[in-house]
Parts: structure tokens; sequence; C-alpha cells
């Protein structure tokens, strides 16, 4: 009988090695934010972002070891509006040697939600690979009541484990739902439904770990991207975003100039327009060689050359990016060209 019992052990033992090699190997990098935050009293919002290590939010979650044989790093531990270009190319760099990786299946960062769309367009167009790369993060702290960090993980690793999705860019999965990192805004200061993508729509549903796919990303990312990480260094060209209101005068623009910016993102009101006087000075900056590109700070739509003449003023438009994005794109387009011309084919093909 003992014999049998042993038998039944080892076999049962034997089984659960053999599911383990079977599961996919998925690499977590941590970055912070509030997926790691900490607060004292679990009902309040005060909080502080990135207390929690790679380690202990794993330990916090063992069921996710179900789900694939995780390979976790820490990248940095910080609230995402301190994102920067350094954290941005260390991410990068260790993101595509991972992905080169045979071994890896797929990459999941965690990321404060502040700058997480900036963060995921800028690795959609840097990374080539076919193979999975998600971001998850969590509008409520680890300690808080409801937090939602641990079901956005499981459902991130969900996401990066499951082949269909291969070759779709860089994804954000957040509140049950898979976005494009192009596509993807967060819009509201607290909800845990903020992450929407107004002009297109989730690409994707992800329900306790069940993936389902409905649209597939159609700009240039990831393999067809000619962004190269080799190519890059910081810090990348100077691009600042000027944020336009009813009585604006061009004080800011010019301050942004005279630090030497090499393009500037206009979030213009409406379709991209700006005063009378405004548009006077981004005409003469646009002569002196530096980048106008005009977006909108409405927050959905494309603009367009409506009541400005892009072409006779030598303006970019944005298509449908806003203005963090755009920032992104144009700071990469300036390491190429600083052709007008094919920085526009760029905006309406990234």
């Amino acid at each position: 009988m003992r014999i049998f019992l042993k038998l039944l052990i080892l076999l049962f033992c034997l089984k659960g090695q053999v599911m383990a090699q079977n599961l996919p190997t998925i690499a977590l990098l941590a970055t912070g934010g509030t997926i790691a935050g900490s607060g004292v009293n679990a009902s309040s919002g005060s909080y502080k972002s990135g207390e929690l290590s790679i380690k202990e939010l794993l330990k916090a979650i063992p069921s996710l070891n179900k789900l694939a044989r995780i390979q976790g790093e820490q990248i940095s531990n910080i609230g995402s509006q301190d994102m920067n270009e350094e954290v941005w190319f260390k991410l990068a760099k260790r993101t595509q040697e991972l992905l080169d990786d045979s071994r890896i299946q797929g990459v999941v960062i965690t990321h404060g939600t502040d700058t997480l769309e900036e963060s995921a367009y800028f690795l959609n167009l840097v990374l080539h690979s076919t193979k999975p790369v998600v971001l998850v993060g969590a509008m409520r702290n680890a300690s808080s009541l409801s937090a939602d960090g641990a079901l956005n993980l499981h459902n991130a690793l969900s996401v990066a484990a499951n082949e269909k999705s291969a070759n779709k860019g860089v994804l954000v999965v957040m509140d049950d739902n898979i976005f494009s990192a192009r596509e993807v805004v967060k819009t509201h200061t607290t909800h845990t439904s903020t992450f929407k993508a107004l002009n297109s729509g989730a690409i994707g549903s992800v329900y306790y770990g069940k993936t389902r796919y409905y649209m597939q990303p159609l700009r240039k990312h990831t393999m067809k991207s000619e962004f190269f990480l080799s190519q890059l260094k910081t810090p990348l060209p100077k691009v600042d975003i000027i944020y336009t209101h009813a009585g604006m005068t061009p004080d800011l623009f010019q301050a942004s100039l005279n630090s030497h910016a090499k393009g500037v993102v206009i979030a213009g009101v409406g379709n991209g327009n700006v005063s009378a006087g405004f548009l006077k000075a981004m005409q003469e900056a646009s002569k002196m060689g530096v980048l106008i590109v005009r977006s909108s700070r409405v927050g959905s739509g494309g603009v367009t050359s409506g009541e400005i003449d892009d072409k006779a003023y030598g303006f970019i438009t944005s298509d449908n990016l806003n203005p963090q994005k755009a920032r992104v794109l144009l700071q990469l387009a300036l390491t190429k060209t600083n052709d007008k011309a094919k920085i526009q084919e760029m905006f309406e093909e990234y």
C-alpha cells in the first residue's frame, strides 16, 4: 500500500513537471507604477508608486505560475510621471534582447498608467520582433480595496502566452481589454476603465485569461518600422508640446524655440487651430527649419488642412495621433530626416 501511494505521488509530481515544461516562458519586466504601489490605508486613495519589487508582485499572485514560466526582472521602480528617455532605452534594449532569445515566447511590462501610452508607442516603433509585447498597469495600488493589478497582470500574461497575439505590435492590456499601442489613451484620472481607443476601439478582449481578437492593427509597427535601436542614442531630438487655449500668445512657443527645440507639437483647439498671432509665429519658426506638427487637444479625430493650409505654411499634420504620441513619432522621425514631406509620410504610415 505504501509503495502504491509513493508511486501515485511520484506520478503526480512527474505530471506537474511535464505540465510546467509545456508552459510558455514569458519575461516579466517591471518599471514601477501603481501596480507596484502600496498605501497605509486600504480604503484611501493615497499611496506611493513603485513600492513593491517584481519578486513581491509575483509572490503575491502565485497562480501566475500556472499560466507560464515567468522570468522576472526589475528595470526601474518609479511612478510613470518620472518616465524618461534613459529608462525607455534601458527597457527597449532589454526587451529586444529577450525577444531575440528563442526560449522566450513573449514579454510583459508592468508600467504606471500616466505615461503608459507613450512608452507603449515608443516600443511599438523601435522593437523588431513578431513576438507579443504587452504593457499592463493598474489604477488601484496593490494594498487597495478591489485592487485591479492582479487580474490585469493575469490577463496580460495570458495575452502574451497566446499564439494569436503575435504580429500585432506592442499591446496594452487593461480592464479586460486589449489595445494596440498606437490607439490606446488614458481618458480618466481614477476609473479602472480609463484606457480607451477613442478612434478605433479595442482590438480584442481578455476575460480571466480567455483571449479573443476582433481587429488587427494596420499601421506600421515593430518588424516594418524603419527605426532601429542600434541606430538611436540619447538624448533624442528635443521636441516640445505647446497646449493652446483662448487668448493664446506665442510666449511659450518662443520659449521652446529659445531652448533649441528641433520640433514642436501644437496641441491646437478643435481641428488643430491656433490664433492669428500664434499662427504667424509658427510660420516664422517653420521657415527657420523648426518642424511644426499640428495635433489637437480634443482627444479624438484626425487633424486635417481645414482653416490652415499646412503645405503653404510648411506644417505637418498628426493624423489622429494625440500630442504626446505625435511627439514620440516626431522625435524618432528627426533621427532620420528633416524633410517635411518625408516626415508627413511617416505620420500617415505609423
